[in-house]
């Protein structure tokens, strides 16, 4: 049978030019195959989702005096009750936040969207860790902004050289993940935090503090907000998701944005979507009203902790010798680099061959790329599943 011609091309718009496909996306693809053990995804555990509870939920959510109300066209802003109980949630967790300072998203991608179409023309600059969140990266390519990669060391991003960065290229934002980032599971010290929140005040530039991690804490003390010290307080934007303490299926993210910006990005969000699914908002509120949320989260810090003691332990035995790694308190993720002369990309179809996936670190860094690093993933494997894989990938990078 011939296949058909190709058709006209299509008018895609510039602005998409230049933006990849996540590697990410494409090899979570090629590891779908049966058997394959996958370090790749930052994906939680499944069987760790309070699927009994999120069920009743969503039966109460569409009972029959509830149903006209969950179904139905709702406010840009989000759904009342879900606002309030995330609210408190932030409250408690040390960033003083009220109902009307939050917008409900889907995901917290979203806000990132939504943040970059009110702040970026093409052209702009914006601030980014180095290496840095990938879809984050994506999001201000599409808006045609330009990433402006600021060294990080093991204590998180330079806050020095932030300021002289914002001198050298007026940038419109800085965009960070300072508590178990994405991809390298670093932590922005306590004394960086209160350094970088007096650059912000001192250069009036603005932040985008992505946090859909900071809850996944298996060690050490819990870290400030950056949008709750003072001088970044009053231009930060907090983003923040359910997605890996609940379930991402759910798809509820929120931004905290400071008054002047809570137009701006309702217009942007109604131009969007109008608003995140009705059903789901109201489901997720009624989970949050009757969940034990902090025994749901002892219960994910204990299994995924000791998840991370067993890649921990068994790393110094995978990697080639002279390779270096680091030991995340919380999070999802470990950041390794292979010794010199090791490309990590040029690695991974032999350890597909070997059924064990990682990411590369190469599409995480905005400019010049550190060839030798790679993510590994620890919470969707039990220890014994991790050992078996790490056994593999020991034997692709021999």
């Amino acid at each position: 049978m011939s296949s058909s011609p190709p058709g006209p091309a299509a008018p895609v718009a510039a602005r998409l030019r230049g933006v990849a496909s996540s590697p990410v996306r494409e090899i979570l693809a090629l590891t779908e195959k049966p058997g394959v053990l996958s370090f790749a995804g930052g994906l939680p555990a499944p069987e760790l989702f309070d699927q009994a509870g999120i069920a009743a939920a969503f039966a109460t959510a569409l009972e029959r005096g509830s149903a006209g109300r969950s179904l139905q066209y709702s406010t840009t802003e989000g759904d009342p009750e879900l606002r309030r109980r995330v609210a408190d949630r932030l409250s408690l967790r040390g960033l003083p936040t009220g109902p009307e300072d939050l917008l409900i998203t889907s995901g917290s991608q979203q806000a990132l969207t939504l943040i970059a179409t009110v702040f970026l023309e093409p052209g702009d600059r914006i601030l980014v860790e180095d290496p840095s969140y990938l879809a984050a990266l994506q999001a201000f390519q599409l808006a045609g902004a330009v990433p402006i990669p600021v060294p990080c060391d093991e204590d998180g991003i330079d806050p020095a050289a932030v300021e002289r960065l914002v001198a050298e290229h007026r940038p419109k934002l800085l965009y960070v993940v300072p508590t178990f980032h994405n991809p390298t599971g670093r932590t922005l010290s306590e004394a960086r935090r209160v350094e970088l929140a007096a650059v912000l005040e001192r250069t009036g530039l603005w932040a985008i503090e992505d946090d859909p991690y900071g809850e996944l804490r298996y060690a050490g003390e819990p870290s400030t907000p950056l949008a709750a010290i003072p001088g970044a307080a009053e231009r930060t934007l907090a983003l923040s998701t359910l997605s890996k303490v609940a379930a991402p299926g759910l798809r509820i993210g929120w931004v905290r944005c400071p008054a002047a910006l809570r137009t701006p990005l309702t217009i942007a969000k109604q131009a969007a979507d109008l608003h995140s699914s009705t059903v789901d908002q109201a489901a997720t509120a009624l989970w949050l009203a009757h969940v034990d949320l902090d025994a749901h989260l002892d219960r994910l810090r204990e299994v995924y902790g000791a998840r991370r003691d067993a890649m921990l332990e068994l790393l110094p035995e995978t990697l080639p010798e002279g390779s270096t790694f680091n030991r995340p308190e919380g999070g999802m993720f470990v950041w390794a680099r292979l010794p010199e002369g090791r490309d990590a990309t040029a690695l991974l179809p032999r350890a597909i061959e070997r059924q064990v996936a990682y990411v590369p670190g190469a599409p995480f860094y905005a400019t010049t790329p550190d060839p030798r690093t790679l993510r590994l993933s620890f919470t969707t494997h039990s220890p014994a599943e991790i050992r078996t894989g790490l056994g593999r990938l020991r034997a692709a990078l021999a």
